[in-house]
């Protein structure tokens, strides 16, 4: 019985030896593959990653080059009056003579700018492309309320910039401002920047007056480059540049380019277009706070001042009494506001919805025409 039991756990013994060598065994041949194929996969990982960030690098950089260099072909100096020299260094040079930049916008000539760089409607100024050519432009609209302005020149196959979406953009999105002072000494001046604050509003104290749901930019805007184009990545025109805060570094402002859309696409269906008119000045949410600290405006429009030759005029409206809607689209901005006014003729008639304290009521008016 002892020998039975001796052998019996001697067998024991041996089948356990057994069992553990070949775990063991296969331990560490697992242990062995996992290292080979981490080894494999990083020395892998390591050689595409740098390919690709190389490479990517390189592409974005050059193609960023690219699409600026062809977007400053289309940016044009403009002047209001002929020069007679080729330097803008002149003494009061800006105010003599209006220098100033633009976008081309079509194939035949269409232009924007600013208001304060090309003048008032039916006025005239001086349009030079990028190979030097100069032509009379002809201003066909323009609104000094946010300091835009339209100019047509008398020619074709120009290129021309691609719109870009003002309303889709963000916070530190990479931007770049273009201008072209009219002279030879720094034509088409590019400078790099980032959206650095949506929907600004600032106060221009020389005319006592507000300008609203500006684009804020780092990028430098330089002397002559009002009316120039500011551009993202891809190259679009996201806004034109307006003004400069010049008792501060790095703060730009561009006006959003998606308010004169509906401009240009009545320029380009029937050749002409004819402004319709509400006939008040008005102001967001945003200039509420310089205008009256004790006033709460959330949404809509404050009535600011009703003209006697606006067809609002003697109509039941009031001043201090905020647009909430027109034809039920919903206000938040002023520019809400003109780009509704911009898509509709003269004699159109809208529908207003209108607050006075806590009560709302709706009026239909007949839009009217706007002269100048």
């Amino acid at each position: 019985m002892y020998y039975e039991n001796k052998k019996e756990r001697r067998l024991e013994k041996i089948l356990l030896i057994f069992f553990m060598t070949v775990i063991i065994a296969l331990l560490c041949i697992l242990i062995i593959k996992l290292d080979f194929d981490r080894s494999n996969q990083t020395e892998a990982d390591t050689y595409d990653v740098s390919e690709l960030s190389t490479n990517s690098g390189e592409n974005v950089e050059n193609n960023v080059s690219e699409t600026v260099s062809k977007v400053v072909r289309t940016v044009v100096g403009i002047s209001k009056l002929e020069q007679s020299g080729n330097s803008i260094f002149l003494d009061d040079s800006e105010a003599k003579l209006g220098l100033g930049s633009g976008v081309l916008l079509t194939d035949d000539g269409y232009i924007l700018t600013n208001q304060h760089v090309a003048g008032n409607k039916y006025g005239n100024c001086y349009v030079t492309l990028e190979n030097g050519n100069v032509y009379n432009g002809n201003v066909i609209w323009s609104d000094s309320n946010i300091d835009l302005a339209i100019v047509k020149i008398t020619a074709g196959n120009l290129e021309h910039i691609t719109l870009g979406d003002s309303d889709n953009i963000n916070l530190a999105d990479e931007v770049y401002a273009i201008g072209n002072p009219i002279g030879i000494e720094f034509q088409r001046t590019v400078t790099k920047g980032i959206i650095s604050g949506i929907d600004r509003t600032i106060k221009i104290e020389s005319e006592e007056n507000y300008m609203e749901d500006l684009i804020q930019t780092d990028a430098t805007i330089n002397e002559g480059n009002s009316g120039g184009a500011l551009i993202n990545k891809k190259g679009e025109l996201i806004g034109i540049n307006t003004v400069k805060i010049s008792d501060a570094e790095g703060i730009g402002f561009a006006v959003p380019v998606n308010i004169v859309k509906p401009i240009l696409e009545k320029l380009n269906e029937t050749g002409k277009f004819e402004e319709a008119y509400l006939g008040i000045y008005g102001y967001d949410k945003e200039v509420i706070p310089y205008l009256n600290s004790n006033l709460n405006i959330t949404n809509g429009i404050y009535i600011a001042t009703i003209l006697p030759d606006g067809p609002l005029f003697n109509k039941g409206v009031q001043i201090g009494d905020v647009i909430t809607k027109i034809d039920n689209v919903e206000l938040n901005k002023m520019n809400d506001l003109k780009k509704y006014i911009y898509t509709k003729k003269p004699k159109d008639k809208v529908k207003l919805n209108i607050r006075r304290e806590n009560q709302e009521f709706e009026i239909e008016v007949e839009l009217g025409y706007k002269i100048n």
